[in-house]
């Protein structure tokens, strides 16, 4: 990504967010966007991966609250209404390049010193040292999926994900030079950027043309990886899925994306949990749910209730006389595993279940129910209540 790019897109209206939103409010944005607009729910729809992508940078930014600081102050100060010197600002023939702003140290203690080079080093890699040498480059970030069970989801679990990325050219070493001698590009003079006008005396940095941003140039390309320095590499690795983890969350695991280059740091792994349904047991939040049907007696006399756990063993619950139909009751610590350890409640609702099938004996006793409330209307508060609406 150049800085004219950062600076100018708006991360906020790609979320469809205020500027203000709070970490929550842009997750929940996040998550309903990249649901609609993901690849496999898109196949074959260009503009839906685009907009994807989109989505997925707008996340990374504002989802860190770092890099979110960082790009805000940067467009205070550059974005809309921000510092835009004109034409022959401060007379003469003014030429300004960001990159002595964000990579120059300030003489005398003036200028704006390492504040700027530090808000941006980080976004954009930049050393900002005003060397020529190459630059370490930050390996790519990689977004995955995993499908678990519900019991992996709340208990947590190791699975395999098999990964493929850019990684270092194994039969140049990463040089793009099959003699393993590439030159400095003269173009960019090792940097990997170039500065470019765009108006106004305001100079902004792009990838370097010539070099594609490597800041190397092959005098002989590798046949394998036609200069580039990079291949495809699939790889294996066993993932680590916390306790609890909810249906279309993002994970995030650092340093486990793509290799670097010239000593760079590796990207980012990001991992898309899609969880499964669980025919007895269902989930709100850090708690689980469950029905359990109960008998007509065990509700009007009360009684005793065992009710199954998940992965764990029945748990009774007691049933005051009088229970009514749809009455939900908490078994405390038997739900989700919490980020703190502890654990949700398991939340029991109570269904009476009406026998389809009477036997003589049992059809004799209701009938003789019946008899016993006779004039017992349980609806007329309720025809009252119509009445008086």
């Amino acid at each position: 990504m150049s800085t004219k790019d950062f600076i100018e897109k708006d991360y906020y209206k790609v979320l469809g967010v205020p500027k203000d939103a709070t970490e929550a409010e842009i997750k929940k944005a996040y998550r309903k966007l990249a649901r609609e607009y993901h690849p496999d729910a898109n196949k074959g729809n260009a503009k839906a991966e685009e907009r994807f992508k989109e989505i997925s940078e707008a996340n990374d930014i504002l989802g860190d609250p770092k890099k979110r600081k960082e790009y805000d102050e940067a467009r205070t100060l550059f974005g809309n209404g921000g510092y835009r010197p004109g034409p022959g600002a401060g007379g003469g023939n003014f030429n300004f390049d960001l990159g002595d702003l964000f990579g120059g140290n300030a003489q005398g203690g003036g200028g704006f010193g390492g504040g700027l080079g530090d808000v941006f080093g980080g976004l954009f890699n930049r050393g900002g040292t005003g060397t020529t040498r190459t630059q370490p480059r930050r390996g790519q970030d990689i977004e995955s999926e995993v499908t678990l069970s519900f019991t992996e989801a709340i208990e947590g679990a190791t699975v395999p994900l098999r990964m493929s990325s850019q990684a270092p050219c194994k039969a140049c070493s990463g040089t793009g030079d099959k003699n393993g001698t590439p030159r400095v590009c003269p173009t960019c003079v090792g940097t990997g950027q170039v500065a470019r006008g765009s108006g106004g005396g305001f100079s902004l940095t792009d990838p370097c043309p010539d070099c594609k941003g490597r800041g190397l140039i092959a005098e002989h390309p590798c046949l394998e990886c036609k200069g580039s320095g990079r291949a495809k590499s699939s790889r294996t690795m066993q993932v680590r899925i916390p306790a609890g983890v909810t249906d279309g969350q993002r994970i995030r695991l650092r340093g486990k994306g793509a290799p670097g280059e010239r000593g760079g740091p590796a990207g980012d792994l990001y991992v898309v949990v899609h969880v499964g349904e669980h025919p007895v047991f269902g989930r709100k939040g850090d708690n689980l749910t469950v029905t359990v049907p109960v008998t007509f007696t065990e509700a009007a006399l009360g009684g005793e209730v065992r009710v199954p756990t998940l992965g764990g063993p029945a748990v009774t619950l007691k049933l005051p006389p009088g229970t009514p139909n749809g009455r939900t009751m908490r078994a405390r610590g038997k739900g989700a595993v919490r980020k703190d350890g502890t654990r949700g409640d398991l939340l029991v609702t109570v269904e009476v279940s009406v026998p389809k099938d009477l036997t003589g004996k049992a059809r004799d006793a209701l009938e003789a129910y019946r008899e016993a409330t006779v004039g017992e209307d349980p609806r007329a508060e309720l025809f009252e209540a119509a009445k008086g609406a």
